[in-house]
């Protein structure tokens, strides 16, 4: 079970006691779920309880003690407490099920893990300056809500800059608006488009603009080309051209990420998925990162060891930070979990090869590393596409 099957699961609950009558209080369109922080119980934890009181007009622990009866024997909920004054934490059942789960959707959607139905019925309008900045941020936020069913339309106040086709920024209409609507407003970069493409390049440029939050002033330095670890963006890229090297590695040791037969698999290959990116609506989709794994990674099971956890935990919470994003109009959001996943990549990759070395030959431990590396290749590659910036495979 992922974060997202998590929220589902207690937004179900919540409408099963409203439709009982058992809680009388507005079903909410979405409940936040959270990995529990240090110190807390559970593997996630929500607050929906505390949130509903009031309207129920009861005590925030009696509506948690409502709730849990129904989340309880939910598949996959192993326990359900209640701690404080009524949050709701929550153990998984069989986690290396839900670790297979989540390798298995990151394989079979592929660029597209993490995108969604969520804001299917809307329609947005979004308006911005004739500036840099505002462009490219408005620009990343339409391929983030679109990534989760929006239909999009995008004006400026005045005629585009040439400059911006070169950065992959497209706009509907020019002009002002007859309605006020949605403005995308960060801070100005302070320089043209053509300034910042001359001393950086679209993709380092596009990473400056979008990394910070947009109340943030952004650093448009030559720190953005700096090839090294200190540079996140360079890390990023890096990571992902590293995990394709590795695929590329265990093709020439004669194994993939697939389990060996004997481990209880048929032997037959499975068909890669399709490569896939989003498209906000009335934009051609961009045709830089040729990205989509050629090998399938089967169902091996990950090892649960403490360098594998959190890269797993990263890849389960991705749906959600790429939701969280979207509704925000905050692709800064998924900059930040572009580089803790590449941070967390390395911890792993360096505790627990995913390729034999010496004489050892190719086991299923390797097989599952192997699944795990390519399933971050691919969210690094699926985000930084949603950013519109390149995840070259070779660095």
């Amino acid at each position: 079970m992922t974060p997202a099957d998590l929220s589902r699961t207690v937004l179900h609950a919540v409408r099963r006691a409203v439709d009982e009558d058992a809680l009388r209080a507005p079903v909410p369109a979405r409940v936040r779920v959270e990995r529990t922080r240090p110190g807390g119980s559970g593997d996630y934890a929500c607050a929906v309880a505390l949130q509903l009181a009031a309207p129920a007009a009861l005590p925030a622990l009696e509506v948690a003690r409502i709730l849990r009866e129904r989340i309880a024997a939910e598949p996959g909920v192993g326990r359900v407490e209640i701690t404080g004054p009524g949050f709701l934490s929550f153990t998984l059942d069989a986690p290396a099920v839900g670790d297979r789960a989540v390798l298995d959707a990151v394989r079979q959607q592929g660029l597209a893990y993490g995108h969604g139905g969520a804001l299917r019925h809307e329609i947005l309008q979004f308006h911005h300056a004739r500036e840099v900045r505002a462009a490219v941020t408005t620009h990343a936020v339409r391929r983030l809500v679109a990534a989760q069913g929006a239909r999009v339309r995008v004006s400026c106040e005045e005629a585009s800059d040439p400059d911006w086709a070169r950065l992959g920024v497209t706009v509907d209409a020019h002009g002002t608006p007859p309605v006020p609507l949605t403005e995308v407003r960060p801070v100005p970069a302070g320089a043209t488009a053509g300034e910042l493409l001359e001393r950086l390049g679209p993709d380092a440029a596009r990473w400056g603009l979008l990394r910070p939050a947009g109340h943030d002033r952004a650093a448009l330095g030559p720190e953005l080309l700096v090839q090294g670890e200190a540079n996140p963006l360079f890390r990023v890229r890096y990571t992902h051209a590293r995990t394709r090297a590795l695929t590329r590695g265990a093709a020439l040791l004669g194994f993939t990420a697939e389990p060996a037969p004997h481990a209880g698999h048929s032997g037959g290959h499975a068909e890669p998925a399709p490569h896939s990116e989003p498209v906000a609506h009335g934009e051609r989709p961009d045709q830089h990162v040729p990205y989509a794994p050629h090998v399938p990674y089967g169902a091996a099971a990950v090892p649960h060891d403490g360098a594998a956890r959190p890269l797993l935990d990263l890849l389960a919470d991705h749906p959600g930070v790429l939701l969280a994003a979207a509704r925000h109009r905050a692709p800064d959001r998924v900059a930040r979990q572009l580089e803790a996943v590449a941070h967390a990549f390395f911890d792993f990759h360096d505790s627990c090869p995913p390729l034999p070395s010496g004489d050892e030959k190719p086991s299923a431990a390797h097989r599952a590393r192997l699944a795990l590396a390519e399933a971050a290749g691919t969210v690094l590659a699926g985000g930084l596409t949603l950013l519109g910036i390149r995840a070259p495979e070779h660095l």
